[in-house]
């Protein structure tokens, strides 16, 4: 796929979303990457990477420059599924332009940040006063991350630290905007985890209780003990943490059968007063209350984290309210994203597009707000190497 002018934002994102990289399907995104980043003179290395427990994935590292500072870009190129492609207004691997907005499956998660990060790049490195780079750039994009992450950044970050390769600070695109294009830069996580419980009795009849064990009973007083008090009240970067419950099952069609067993499953978002084996701590100490026998099998899917107010977060702050008036909030909101691995490589903060649509049907963003991201990356570029 050639791209003709690699300064647009909007011509970079439109050949990005017509490649059709749902997880984990490399698509042609990361052959038209290196097809872009490459006459700018980055060096640039495909990883593929595969583990037993899933699919293999590949991956992208590039490089320009010898010398620090080293200023990182981390984003994904694969994207959900679209679900039913009947619903859409346009071809959903189109990246089609409707009344000044383009429409597309990753428009803002995250191609559209991508495209206009790598136009931004393509400005800025043919820029009169970039004459000599004063550091390095490098990009890490993976094919891994709406997925299960087991072969994507973490591995591409393993990789880089064998080769001995860094980042001073990292830009995560993803998109954090609210209601209007630079409103919130995200500067930390939640972390995730999800349980499943289980709690098995005795089957029986309803008439006969005294020959069953019913497990529904001491359940129901685990997941209130589980409700009836939170975890936190929230810290000055962080919300409360939250427990919520997403299913609760006996499998009982019957009205008069005391069932063998029953299910539940809860997910919690715990801010940076827990680490995930202090969230474990405080979930099995209420199920114990109960002195019934359960299993629980969990599932981290990220720690908390927070990269507090500095440097990077003030460069985005400055470079949004020079393109576009608005002043940033800094937050935690939000699901997991890649940022809680780079965090343990370097300083991080996400900035991206308006999140209203992603992973919905018609994902899309305006134009203007593409193009306006771009100029805010080339005004970060600008301002961390003084140029």
């Amino acid at each position: 796929m050639i791209v003709e002018n690699p300064a647009s934002a909007l011509e970079v994102s439109q050949a990005l979303i017509r490649c059709p990289s749902v997880t984990p399907e490399e698509g042609g995104a990361l052959d038209l990457m290196e097809s872009l980043l490459k006459p700018l003179g980055f060096e640039c290395h495909r990883l593929p990477f595969s583990c037993e427990e899933t699919y293999g994935v590949d991956n992208l590292y590039a490089r320009l420059g010898a010398s620090g500072p080293v200023f990182g870009y981390g984003g994904h190129t694969d994207v959900v599924p679209v679900g039913d492609a009947n619903a859409w207004s346009v071809d959903p691997f189109g990246g089609t332009v409707v009344d000044g907005k383009l429409i597309g499956r990753g428009t803002v998660d995250m191609k559209g940040s991508i495209g206009a990060y790598v136009a931004a790049l393509t400005r800025f490195l043919s820029s009169p006063e970039v004459q000599n780079l004063n550091g390095s750039l490098n990009l890490i994009i993976t094919g891994d991350e709406e997925g299960l992450g087991l072969n994507g950044t973490r591995k591409v970050l393993d990789w880089m630290t064998d080769k001995g390769e860094k980042m001073d600070v990292c830009l995560v695109g993803e998109p954090t905007s609210n209601d209007v294009l630079g409103d919130m830069v995200k500067i930390g996580r939640r972390g995730s985890m999800n349980f499943a419980l289980t709690v098995r009795g005795v089957q029986g009849h309803t008439a006969y209780p005294q020959l069953a064990n019913n497990p529904l009973h001491p359940a129901i007083n685990m997941l209130h003990n589980l409700l009836q008090e939170p975890l936190d009240s929230g810290t000055e970067h962080f919300p409360p943490s939250s427990l919520q419950l997403t299913s609760v099952d006996v499998g009982n069609p019957a009205t008069n059968v005391i069932p063998a067993e029953i299910t539940a499953n809860f997910n919690v978002r715990f801010n940076d007063l827990y680490t995930s084996e202090q969230v474990e701590a405080w979930v099995r100490e209420r199920l114990h209350r109960a002195d019934f026998d359960y299993d629980l099998k969990i599932r981290v899917s990220g720690e908390s984290f927070l990269c507090p107010p500095g440097p990077l977060s003030d460069l985005i702050d400055s470079s949004i309210l020079e393109v576009t008036g608005v002043k940033t909030e800094l937050g935690t909101s939000g699901g997991t994203s890649d940022a809680r691995f780079i965090k343990d490589y370097a300083t991080v903060a996400e900035f991206g597009l308006l999140n209203d649509t992603a992973h919905k049907v018609d994902e899309h963003c305006t134009v203007k707000e593409l193009e306006d991201l771009s100029k805010i990356y080339e005004a970060m570029l600008k301002g961390y190497f003084k140029a």
